[in-house]
This record gives structure tokens, C-alpha cells and sequence, in this order.
């Protein structure tokens, strides 16, 4: 299993050593949520923190767009460092074009779909995909319940992925914890976006190492 922290829920007073733990744990990305308060309504961090993150992260940028034009933004988050960059469906009135402005920048293209959204609007784009980010709560805040009919899309979107001969990545986001990993790992995610769980556990690498471990 891929575990991406989510670093906004990092201690932003410590976030040196926050950073540093996710460095030296099992993690193999650090998850960017960029929040506008217009899209979502919540305001997270830019460029700054992206730029710091660049300097000290030693693992991939896994950087979610919660903004309501991520293709004006695009260019620069690549600039900042970002592996993958995920923009949402809800957000993009020519989808297409915001897949092939991502490809073009050299980084992973991601879609994200919120909890409303069907599987099926992303038939036409699954092929050109590296990731899809399937939001298991409503995006803005952290420490929400878990969407239990996340599983079911899940599952859903694993089928289509084959059927198109897709290879992309199936990456969950939203009231992921250790007790609902494996129904996730069987459901067919491959990725899983953690942080509450990580960040409010007495020892979130050992959180880590058993979201990573998840299924073994």
C-alpha cells in the first residue's frame, strides 16, 4: 500500500520535524492539500509552503488542487516540485485540457472526485490517467467520518480501470484509518492519504508502517 500524510495536519509550529518523521518513516509521499476557501470551504496553504516542503521533502509531492481554476495554477506547482498533481472534475470545465496541461509540465496527472460524484464521468480521461483521488468526506476539513459508500466506488473504479486498460493509481482520501485499510486494500485502492491517523497517533510512524503493511 502507498501511504501519502497528509501534511495539513502536521503541527505547523513543528512542521520541520514533522516533515523530518515522514522523511525517515515508511511513507512514500507527502500529500499537499491546496485549499482556496472558494472551492472548499477552508483555506490551507500555497506557495510558500510548497516551496519549504520542496527544500526538505525527500520523498514525492503528491499535491491535491482544491481550487476553483486549478489550470491557472498548474505550472507553478510543477515548478514547486510536485510529482503528481490532482485536480478535481468538479473544478474543470475542459478536463481534458487540464490532464494534457499536467503531462506537459512532466508530473503525474490526477482527477479527484467528491463523494457525489459517479464513477463513470471519468470514461472518456481513465486512460490518460496516473491517479485518481477518490475524496472519502466532503473536502475542506480533516477528522471527518469516513464515507462507507467509498468502498463501493472504489470497487467500481477498479473495474473500469481494467476495462479501459488504464494503468492508474486508486488513491483515497478522507477518514482513512488503520481499522478500514484492508476493506480498502480488498476494494482495490492503492494508495491511501492519511492524516489525523497519522498526525494525533502517539507514534505515527509505527501508524505509517501499518498503513503501509496493510493487507501483509
Amino acid at each position: 500500500m502507498i501511504v501519502s500524510p497528509s501534511v495539513l495536519s502536521a503541527n505547523f509550529l513543528n512542521l520541520g520535524n514533522d516533515i523530518e518523521m515522514i522523511n525517515q518513516s515508511e511513507a512514500d509521499w507527502f500529500h499537499v492539500d491546496i485549499m482556496d476557501g472558494v472551492f472548499v470551504p477552508n483555506i490551507s496553504f500555497g506557495m510558500p509552503i510548497m516551496s519549504a516542503l520542496q527544500k526538505a521533502a525527500k520523498k514525492p509531492l503528491d499535491v491535491h488542487l482544491m481550487l476553483k481554476d486549478p489550470s491557472l495554477y498548474i505550472a507553478e506547482f510543477a515548478k514547486l516540485g510536485a510529482a503528481y498533481i490532482t485536480v478535481h472534475y468538479e473544478a474543470c470545465t475542459h478536463l481534458h485540457r487540464a490532464i494534457q496541461s499536467i503531462k506537459q509540465t512532466g508530473a503525474k496527472a490526477g482527477v479527484a472526485l467528491n463523494p457525489h460524484t459517479p464513477i463513470y464521468v471519468l470514461s472518456e480521461v481513465i486512460d490518460q490517467l496516473d491517479l485518481v483521488l477518490l475524496m472519502s468526506v466532503n473536502p475542506g476539513f480533516g477528522g471527518q467520518q469516513f464515507i462507507a459508500n467509498t468502498l463501493n466506488k472504489c470497487a467500481e473504479l477498479k473495474q473500469l480501470i481494467i476495462k479501459k486498460g488504464s494503468s492508474a493509481l486508486i488513491e483515497v482520501d478522507g477518514g482513512v484509518t488503520v481499522q478500514n485499510a484492508h476493506d480498502l486494500l480488498l476494494a482495490g485502492a492503492d494508495a491511501l492519504v492519511a492524516g489525523n491517523t497519522v498526525f494525533s497517533a502517539s507514534n505515527p510512524s509505527v501508524t505509517i508502517r501499518l498503513l503501509k503493511n496493510t493487507g501483509a
